[in-house]
């Protein structure tokens, strides 16, 4: 499932890197519509006259940028710091956490800096040695739909090929993996897949490949020899949630029940006030349920709350997805249940 923006725009510095040139006269040459911008975080010209226009206007929108921010946040549970290569996602996903992050007008940014972006990352492992710095490339992004137009994700996986004290994953629900399949990555990128079950995927999913592309494409990256992982995410506890996501190990232990080194991580959904309200403003029929009183209230790392499952609710699904990862997966690894 390719990406094609119908609207690229350049930060105007974007075009002293190759990489800015490179795409600018790409899309130019392909008759994409161009337009220029003082800078990648304050982008006006995304047309939308409700909510819901906006939201779907600025997913199809590519926006070229340079990443000035070179102080890497923090990423846990899942490593010691993000990888910023691009923000955002062309997915249109009805519960993504970047409902509350980026509004409502979430355009992807690419950033064309990326081997000083790289360099920031040679500064982090060196200071940490002789431990392993871990690096999370799709934080606030899936950076493997815009690989295509990019190509930093085969640079990046180059890269930290050659690091010994450094790891690099990231996680994706696209599928385009044939470009990486070759780089020379040392065993030092782990690819992990979002999937679900096939009926949450279907209904909130929008715009991103089915569970079967998605299990393909792990195929081929398994055969290429990455370390591969899944995530369930988010674990949705609707009716017949057990039969469901069983079903879903059943199909994934098929495939993979013999890949070593596997890792799992368990994601439940929790929604912030903020993320609700955009929810509803841009899936007005949306099925998800978003019921506060059925929620408990708690404050995550940055700082604001959240609405997660009531604790019984969470100890019976922890227990559900322990029973089923053993039963089906023995030898993987459990990263974390949140």
């Amino acid at each position: 499932m390719a990406f094609i923006p119908k609207r690229v725009i350049f930060e105007k510095d974007a075009l002293q890197y190759p990489l800015g040139e490179k795409l600018w006269i790409y899309f130019r040459d392909l008759g994409v519509e161009t337009s220029f911008a003082t800078s990648h975080n304050r982008i006006t010209s995304i047309p939308g006259k409700t909510p819901a226009e906006g939201y779907f206007e600025g997913k199809r929108t590519m926006v070229v940028g340079v990443r000035r921010t070179l102080r890497f946040e923090t990423c846990k549970p899942s490593a010691h710091f993000q990888l910023p290569l691009t923000t955002s996602c062309p997915g249109k996903c009805e519960y993504c956490y970047l409902l509350t992050n980026l509004g409502k007008k979430t355009y992807l940014r690419v950033y064309v800096n990326v081997e000083e972006i790289l360099a920031v990352a040679r500064d982090y492992i060196e200071k940490r040695k002789p431990e392993v710095t871990v690096f999370e490339g799709a934080a606030t992004s899936d950076p493997l739909a815009v690989e295509p137009y990019t190509g930093q994700l085969g640079r990046t996986i180059e890269f930290f090929g050659s690091q010994e004290y450094a790891r690099f994953r990231f996680v994706t629900k696209f599928t385009n993996v044939d470009s990486l399949l070759d780089v020379p990555h040392h065993g030092h990128t782990r690819f992990r897949f979002s999937v679900n079950t096939r009926q949450i995927i279907d209904q909130f999913e929008h715009a991103t490949p089915s569970l079967t592309e998605r299990l393909v494409a792990a195929q081929k990256v398994a055969t290429a020899g990455f370390p591969l992982g899944f995530i369930i995410a988010p674990i949705i506890a609707e009716k017949g949630w057990q039969d469901s996501y069983r079903e879903l190990f059943q199909t994934l232990s098929a495939g993979f029940g013999h890949v070593p080194g596997l890792t799992f991580e368990f994601i439940t959904h929790r929604f912030t006030k903020r993320a609700k309200a955009n929810i509803l403003e841009v899936f007005p029929g949306t099925r998800l349920n978003l019921d506060e009183e059925a929620r408990t209230f708690k404050f995550g790392q940055f700082g604001y709350g959240k609405y997660v499952y009531p604790d019984e609710l969470l100890k019976e699904i922890r227990a559900e997805f322990k029973t089923m990862s053993k039963e089906y997966f023995p030898g993987a690894e459990v990263k974390y249940f949140v």
